[in-house]
Order: C-alpha cells, then structure tokens, then sequence
C-alpha cells in the first residue's frame, strides 16, 4: 500500500508539472481576481486550454472581425508564440503580408516600439524583403520601426529570437523559416513560447513552404493568397479595378477553436480586417443587404439622372456646327513632331 501511495503521489506530481508548463493549473483556470488599482498585475498571462480562458482582458489581440475572434476566444494571445504557415513557396508574400497586418494592430495598442523580423540568409534569398515605401502606405508602419536580422544559419537565427522574445522593448518578434528543419523541434518552440509569455510580447512564427508539426504554439494559422474582387465605390464595384489585399485564413490548430476558413481583406485606410463571403465583403456594419439603396442621395429635383445621351464621337457629325475651340485646333500637319510617335533611323 505504501509503494501505491508514493507512485500515486509521483504520478499526481508529474501531472501537475505538466499542468503548469500547458497553464492549466485549477488554480489559473479560475477567472482571475479584480486586482486593485495601485495593484502590481503580473504580466505571466495563462491563454487557453479546451475553451477554459484564464487570462485578462487585454491578453488577447483582436483580428477585428467577429467570426475569427469568437472562434479563437478573443483573438490571437498577446504573450504567446502564434504560428502562421504558408504550405507552398508562392505563399511567402500572402504570409508576410498577413505578419505585417498583424503588427499594425499591435502597433495600434504599442505605438512607438520597433519590431524584430529574423530570417535566414536563404529565407531572405528566396522570398526577399518587404518594400519600405510600402510599409506605411499599407500598414502604417515607418520604415526605422522594422528591424532585419539577417542569420547565416538556422541555429544563429533561433538564438537571436529567443535572446529577442525576452524583451519588452519590442512590440513583436517575428522568425521566418523555410521548410521542416530538425532543429526547429518542440523543445525550441517551448522555449520561444515560455519568453514570449515572461515577457508579454507576441512570438509570430513564420512557417514558409512548411508541413505542420507539433509545436508548442496555441495557435496555427494558415494562410494563402485569395483573389482580389474590385474596388468597392458608392456607385458599386468598379469594373476592371483591383481591389485589397485578401488573404485564405484557415486556423489550423487552436486550444479553443475548431477547423475552419475564412477570406479576409486588409484594408490599408481604416488598417483594420473586413471578411468577405464571395465577391461580399462582410466587415462589421458593411452588410449591403440591411442597407441596399444608394448611400448618396439624389439631386434636389429628385428625379434620375438622365440616360446616356448615346455613342460619344471623336469627330463632329457632318453637317454639325463646329465650336470655336474646335475652329481653334491645328490641323493634322501643323501638330508639332513630338507628338508623333518616335521613329529610328
């Protein structure tokens, strides 16, 4: 009986220990105490096991469209490491963008700090930089805020992230990596994720051209390229335009979340997610079907516009008196040469 108790005891304290590396303490799975205001919150925030949330309210970053933060429970944990996969070569751009979205929210809630990318040389190689110019034009981020390290190897690399992911002067480390290499294995997560969590700050690993495997992130997201729907104007959706970046999001792994898909568009203006169904773009108050008349009013008289008038022409109908500024114009001949097309010879 004394040799059951004791291998009870061994088991009851592998299980607890196991308990506290995953959060999931009975203690921690209680919802957390109104702490005073002069009180010191401790910044070690337990996210998510099975749908049990024991973290504060701020512990989570909202993606911003309703759907996809109530799946995950409120959005992506701040003080975690948060995997995003691009599962072919092509997707490097669609999974940098979606990284580069995400630190514009994050910078929304810490702006001021930099953020760390870190890569190896053969990441960089074959899926390059982003474009400066573009940073704040599309994210609001300033060029001087995103800080490169470029590793010559996979080793170097995950000692730069993990010596980063410890410091709460970044607002988000983000690692990008190529493929499946061994030495990127569930201890390294474990450790990238158990920093992100003492320090407060998001780990966003980037899995490029990868399989998923286990790792120690609550979170998997996977992301591809979607096709773009015309520009959305007043009048409708203009024909032969581009419209926003879109992104396939498919949460591939998630303590509280079930599989699922999603088509997102960043809109670089408001810098916030819309969800798009279709050619429908569902961000929250833009359903067209509660609202589906003009949104601009007609004018005072409050009749139609008129309809075409017909075929528009180049040149006057004959017979049809010409206006002075027509009578103005230069003849065929008396057009200057640089107008003409340039020829060789």
């Amino acid at each position: 009986m004394a040799m059951t108790a004791v291998a009870r005891e061994t088991v009851f304290a592998l299980r607890r220990q196991i308990a506290k590396i995953e959060g999931t303490l009975p203690e921690r799975l209680a919802a957390p105490a109104v702490a005073p205001l002069d009180a010191d919150v401790s910044t070690d925030l337990t996210i998510v096991r099975r749908g049990i949330a024991a973290a504060l309210p701020d512990a989570f970053l909202p993606i911003g469209v309703g759907r996809i933060d109530a799946a995950l429970s409120g959005g992506l944990p701040k003080a975690a490491l948060s995997e995003i996969h691009g599962l072919e070569t092509r997707d490097a751009g669609a999974v940098a963008g979606f990284a580069l979205s995400l630190t514009s929210l994050i910078l929304k809630q810490t702006p001021g700090l930099p953020v760390l990318w870190i890569g190896t040389s053969e990441i960089f190689r074959e899926a390059g930089f982003p474009y400066a110019r573009g940073l704040h034009a599309s994210f609001g981020i300033e060029p001087e805020q995103l800080l490169f390290s470029e590793a010559p190897k996979l080793v170097d690399a995950l000692w730069v992230a993990e010596e980063a992911a410890r410091m709460t002067a970044l607002a988000a480390v983000i690692l990008e990596i190529r493929g499946n290499p061994q030495r990127l294995d569930l201890t390294a997560t474990r450790r990238l994720h158990a920093r992100a969590q003492a320090a407060g700050r998001p780990v966003f690993l980037l899995r490029q051209a990868a399989e998923p495997e286990p790792t120690a992130a609550p979170v998997r997201l996977i992301v591809a390229s979607a096709p773009a729907v015309p520009r959305d104007t007043i009048a409708g959706p203009l024909a032969g335009s581009i419209g926003h970046s879109a992104f396939t999001l498919t949460i591939g792994k998630s303590r509280t979340a079930l599989p699922g898909q999603f088509t997102l568009e960043w809109n670089p203006d408001e810098r916030a997610f819309d969800e798009r169904w279709g050619d429908e773009r569902w961000g929250e108050g833009r359903d067209r079907t509660k609202n589906p008349v003009p949104v601009v009013s007609l004018s005072g008289g409050g009749k139609n516009p008129a309809p075409a008038s017909g075929a528009v022409l180049a040149f006057p109908a004959v017979g049809s008196p010409i206006s002075p500024a027509a009578r103005d114009q230069p003849s065929r001949p008396q057009r200057t040469a640089h107008l003409g097309p340039r020829r060789a010879g």
